[in-house]
């Protein structure tokens, strides 16, 4: 004969029932979270009104194995004549093409500790086709440690009638192998917004830039990983260098055009966010 199940105790729901609400509103903010973080903020901070074009470009390059690369966070305005001489200026140099003798040399340079400052830099694609420029600024002796930039052509002709170009400014803090393939690669520091501001700085110090503004790169964040498996954080911000025609040398301080009101204050509060971490 099968006992009698024992009734349902009523003492056992009532912390259920108590706890429902709690749930219930941790649920509501969780949803609130993921709506405002990953649809309201992003699409409230977006701003291309001095380059509409890119409103449709991804702002991300990638790796010949078709992983996320470097973040784009540089642009520059002008011929390419006019960015070859800029970037020169400014003191940032070429780099070479990568060839056998370039690779043998850089890992000469690398192991002895011998300058090399037009060591070549890895191919990173963008729009389906690697660099077409690439510039660097020795941080030391040996290339293991330097600035460098890779540009694209990415738009024949911007808002203003002249060529656009957007990079990726990094730099490189070591040298080991890929998080992700375990090929010998560059390591890059994650504060990239600080490689786009001295690029930024360079250009506007050596009379080459006539304006500045910025439009939206990929977006604030705080974890996000490049192609080898290196971390970076950027307030999500591509800044635009407008160059003087003709290289002639700007005497003033290049005008900097404001940002939409909602934007600056998602900078500045960005800015307490980089400030925190740099101090990590």
């Amino acid at each position: 004969m099968t006992p009698p199940s024992a009734p349902p105790n009523p003492a056992r729901r009532r912390p259920l029932r108590a706890a429902r609400p709690l749930i219930v509103a941790l649920a509501a903010l969780l949803a609130l979270y993921v709506g405002v973080a990953y649809e309201f903020a992003p699409a409230f901070w977006r701003h291309y009104e001095r380059q509409p074009a890119l409103a449709e470009k991804a702002m991300t390059t990638t790796t010949a194995l078709g992983l996320p690369g470097d973040a784009l966070n540089v642009g520059l305005e002008g011929s390419r004549d006019e960015v070859l001489c800029a970037m020169r200026a400014a003191g940032w140099r070429p780099a070479d093409p990568i060839t056998w003798r370039s690779s043998l040399r850089i890992a000469d340079s690398v192991l002895l500790r011998r300058a090399y400052p037009t060591a070549p830099v890895s191919d990173l694609f963008y729009d389906g086709r690697r660099q077409d420029l690439a510039f660097e600024k020795a941080a030391g002796i040996s290339p293991k440690e330097r600035h460098h930039v890779r540009f694209w052509l990415a738009l024949a002709h911007g808002a203003s009638g002249e060529p656009l170009w957007l990079g990726s400014a990094t730099f490189d803090r070591s040298v080991g192998v890929s998080h992700y393939t375990g090929q010998v690669t560059h390591h890059i520091a994650p504060d990239i917004d600080a490689e786009r501001d001295l690029l930024a700085h360079d250009l506007a110090a050596a009379g080459m830039v006539s304006a500045a503004y910025g439009v939206t790169g990929v977006g604030a964040t705080v974890f996000a990983r490049n192609g080898g498996g290196d971390p970076y954080f950027t307030d999500g911000e591509i800044a635009v260098s407008r160059l003087s025609p003709g290289c002639q040398i700007v005497p003033a301080a290049p005008p900097t055009l404001a940002p939409p009101p909602a934007v600056a204050v998602k900078n500045a509060a960005f800015g307490w966010l980089k400030a925190l971490w740099r101090l990590l």
